[in-house]
């Protein structure tokens, strides 16, 4: 279990079975790669093609008005920048796991483990800062946390104090819905199972120092659809507000107390809050962005149905893009824009077995079999964009499934 404030718990478990260190080690090695790696494929390559061009070709577009090769020149500053975090979010998961920077010895040498796979991972969660902990981010984080936040306002609106109210966030990502329910008084758990997800929400949570202390570069790898290269190399800060001071403001608490109000655990959804030392633990559940992961709705429900309390509230918020449904799904790329970075068919298996897909009347009817009152629905016609350049000539908006369930 990993928590707001302090080291991680459960390395030793980590260690100790091979698929997790595995996992683990291929995202340390991903976060260590990003910069080389992204300078070969997204400038090296496009320099040798560019040269690859008719001398009197490659000399028109190096020259001004269009200057391509000062364009490549600015994507490696860009990437530079974006290299720089992932830097920092290695060495704040070394400093985590007593992990050397150059293992001494093979038993724990963790470089080179990482896939094309894991490396397009970690690019994706760099950009996902841009959504969570940018303001440029902050109408997207409207458009899919607003409802849900406004879900559980109205639910408690007559409970004196919100700290009484413990609310789990499945699939909690880089950790932003749990900053802002807890920021709202409430007492949050979020849980994650990607390794990519859990460090890099564990540095910019604990780890960064001030508001606006990194700059990012979300859309330098976008060539295809851009009006202006203005739009390619935007630039923002990150993260838009201190997470430990903002919290310790707000609660009026000391940072080292928010500890007791906002934690992560590291495990499959499914898996943990099944079992009985979950049961009804939690008054509300948010699922945002989230319920489309499962191989099998059916288990989440049931997982759903286990850790809440009686009479207790699941708000959900989200498309159905069920990242199961295709049995050789295509790579997580900038370009297909897919709603979650942590796509899962390179990690850990899931302990299930079949998939399906269903509409959302059929989840809604099942959601009601199992144990659930369905209290209000909506299809949120306005859509809602996912990591979206907004200068971007193709904009990849949903329709997203709104509605609130009581469990019986």
């Amino acid at each position: 279990m990993s928590h707001f404030q302090g080291a991680w718990g459960g390395e030793p478990e980590v260690f100790a079975d091979a698929e997790e260190q595995r996992v683990l080690f291929a995202t340390l090695d991903s976060f260590r790669q990003y910069g080389r790696v992204a300078h070969h494929n997204t400038t090296h390559r496009r320099r040798q093609d560019f040269y690859s061009l008719p001398s009197d070709e490659w000399r028109l577009l190096a020259a001004p008005p269009i200057n391509f090769l000062l364009t490549l020149e600015q994507v490696d500053d860009a990437i530079d920048a974006n290299a720089d975090i992932a830097v920092q979010i290695l060495k704040t998961a070394l400093e985590s796991f007593g992990l050397e920077n150059e293992p001494p010895d093979h038993t724990f040498n963790w470089h080179g483990c990482a896939s094309s796979a894991d490396l397009d991972k970690a690019r994706s969660t760099l950009r996902q800062f841009y959504r969570d902990w940018s303001a440029e981010g902050a109408s997207e984080r409207q458009a899919s946390y607003g409802p849900v936040l406004h879900d559980f306002a109205v639910a408690f609106a007559t409970v004196p104090n919100r700290a009484d109210i413990k609310i789990l966030v499945p699939g909690a990502g880089l950790g932003r819905l749990v900053f802002e329910l807890c920021l709202q008084g409430y007492r949050v758990e979020g849980n994650e199972v990607s390794y990519h997800q859990l460090l890099a929400s564990s540095w910019v949570l604990n780890e960064t120092a001030r508001a606006e202390q990194y700059d990012l570069f979300p859309f330098a790898f976008d060539f295809s659809n851009i009006i202006s290269r203005a739009h390619q190399l935007k630039r923002v800060s990150i993260p838009d507000v201190h997470p430990a001071t903002t919290l310790a403001h707000t609660l009026e608490t000391t940072p080292n107390s928010t500890s007791d109000r906002m934690n992560m655990v590291a495990a499959d959804f499914s898996e943990l809050y099944s079992n009985p030392t979950r049961k009804e633990l939690f008054d509300a559940v948010a699922t945002v962005f989230f319920l489309d992961t499962a191989p099998n709705v059916i288990q989440y429900i049931r997982a759903v149905h286990n850790c809440l309390k009686p009479g207790g509230i699941w708000a959900n918020h989200g498309p159905l893009l069920w990242h199961w449904a295709d049995p050789t799904p295509a790579k997580d790329d900038d370009s297909r824009n897919h709603h979650h970075s942590h796509k899962r068919e390179d990690q850990r298996p899931i302990s299930t077995q079949g998939r399906v897909e269903l509409s959302v009347d059929e989840v809604l009817m099942l959601i009601g079999k199992m144990g659930f009152q369905v209290e209000s629905q909506e299809i949120r016609q306005e859509g809602c964009g996912y990591i979206q350049n907004p200068g971007s000539m193709i904009q990849h908006l949903y329709q997203t499934s709104h509605w609130v369930a009581r469990k019986m």
